[in-house]
């Protein structure tokens, strides 16, 4: 699939259910919105008129790019990755050389990344550093305050919520 974006199982899913919730239940209220205040007269100087109106472009903005970055998304499961390199859908365990602290991290596609659940995109720059290291290779993380080293203590590819 050219210009395809990685996504996994759940990121998809995520996505379709928030293009249906939009769909099914915040246009439509959106649209009663609209013909509620267009309803009291005078569209110039009715606030909630505007109000909605701008919500009704946000909506239908959003329902555009739900769609394409659905019918752009190549589904990767990474159960069945068999890889003992880091790529899309591996969980990383890293330890910073510098603390000893271990971390996990989960690459996935753009739409996914989510910090507090270590979730990281493919595109972030640890996990550009991390693509292609084995168990035991250093990663070396270039940030605006230094270079950060780590070591892959662990590659597993599982399932990711």
């Amino acid at each position: 699939m050219a210009n395809s974006s990685p996504i996994t199982p759940a990121g998809l899913k995520k996505l379709r259910a928030e293009l249906r919730r939009i769909i099914e239940i915040e246009r439509p209220k959106n649209v009663a919105e609209i013909e509620e205040a267009r309803s009291h007269g005078d569209l110039k100087e009715n606030a909630e008129y505007h109000a909605a109106k701008e919500m009704q472009g946000k909506l239908d903005g959003r329902m555009k790019y739900l769609r394409y970055k659905i019918n752009k998304s190549q589904v990767i499961d990474p159960i069945s990755v068999k890889a003992d390199t880091i790529i899309f859908g591996a969980t990383v365990t890293l330890e910073d050389l510098d603390n000893e602290v271990q971390v996990i991290y989960k690459l996935v596609g753009e739409d996914e990344s989510n910090a507090d659940e270590g979730k990281i995109s493919i595109t972030a720059p640890i996990a550009r550093a991390m693509l292609g290291k084995r168990e035991g290779d250093e990663v070396i993380v270039k940030l605006p305050k230094g270079d950060r080293e780590y070591e892959v203590i662990k590659i597993e590819y599982k399932a990711i919520d």
